[in-house]
């Protein structure tokens, strides 16, 4: 007898509550536009864009009886245009840019992801090990966005962008058998 269960973990890189959830898949050939971010600019933010982005992970586990005889992920990196925005006023390329980054380093921390979950093998505690590997992957990409942010000093700090730009395209090049399709 085969079982499947499906379970599918979130994390939201921006908290809130949407009830149409639109959102964009990494892709290496999309940037990232003004007209992505769709959500009402928060006034009482010193920021001038806000991008929400975030992993999501599913995973199925395949059973005969009560032994996991094999599994198999999807992991994505979301841009969550609901949640992100901008001040039209103040958004220019270098501050898009800068919001893409984000999203790029989540698609980092995406292919960190899967290189992790290929190197698991089947055994009984693959679900915990899935589990753990994504609480420490959610982990990881949100320590890295705030280390961008303050190095960076959202953007102001223009050596600092540049060599976080330079740092991130090198990771992604290197995990490029990770990548998103």
């Amino acid at each position: 007898m085969h079982i499947k269960h499906l379970i599918f973990c979130l994390l939201f890189l921006f908290l809130g509550k949407s009830t149409t959830e639109e959102t964009m898949t990494w892709n290496e050939s999309r940037k990232l536009t003004w007209a992505d971010f769709k959500a009402n600019p928060n006034t009482d933010s010193d920021a001038v864009a806000l991008t929400a982005s975030g992993i999501t992970f599913g995973y199925s586990v395949k059973t005969s009886g009560r032994r996991i005889i094999d599994f198999s992920v999807t992991v994505e990196a979301h841009f969550y245009s609901n949640k992100s925005w901008y001040l039209k006023d103040k958004g220019d390329a270098y501050i898009l840019g800068h919001e893409q980054l984000h999203f790029d380093i989540t698609e980092l921390y995406t292919r960190k992801f899967r290189q992790q979950l290929e190197r698991l093998v089947v055994n009984q505690n693959v679900r915990e090990q899935m589990q753990r590997l994504h609480t420490s992957t959610n982990k990881a990409v949100s320590e890295t966005q705030k280390r961008y942010d303050v190095q960076s000093n959202h953007s102001i700090n223009k050596e600092m962008q540049k060599q976080w730009e330079t740092f991130i395209k090198e990771e992604l090049k290197e995990l490029d058998k990770y990548k998103s399709q």
